[in-house]
């Protein structure tokens, strides 16, 4: 298996034991956009959003800067913890001060993406 998969899935049970991460989940609205939109659509709007919302070294609204709803990225960053700066560290271990490499923007988007994944098949049991 490949070992980023294997850190993102260990990653998205740490944040399941979490009552507030674990209480986001996707709308039927949402993944009826996911579905209309495809996920290689989706996955480029999550990179788009963290390019401009999270990799920037300061952040004016850090904290504030991540809707609570309108996009489904949006959801899943809240349950991913990778919705602002501080969630970052404090879950993932990226630091604050620092311009986000692209690694670190893609191992969030995959981590968003795979949550997102995850919350279709469990919708569609």
């Amino acid at each position: 298996m490949d070992k980023r998969k294997v850190i993102i899935d260990a990653k998205l049970e740490d944040l399941k034991k979490s009552k507030f991460r674990s209480s986001f989940h996707l709308k039927e609205k949402d993944i009826l956009y996911i579905k209309d939109k495809g996920l290689e659509k989706i996955n480029s709007h999550a990179k788009d959003i963290i390019k401009k919302r999270l990799a920037s070294k300061t952040i004016d609204n850090d904290g504030k800067q991540t809707p609570m709803k309108g996009h489904p990225v949006f959801i899943a960053q809240h349950a991913t913890a990778t919705c602002c700066r501080g969630c970052l560290y404090k879950w993932h271990h990226i630091p604050k001060d620092k311009e986000l490499e692209e690694k670190e923007i893609n191992y969030v988007t995959s981590l968003i993406m795979s949550w997102i994944i995850d919350e279709i098949k469990e919708k569609s049991h």
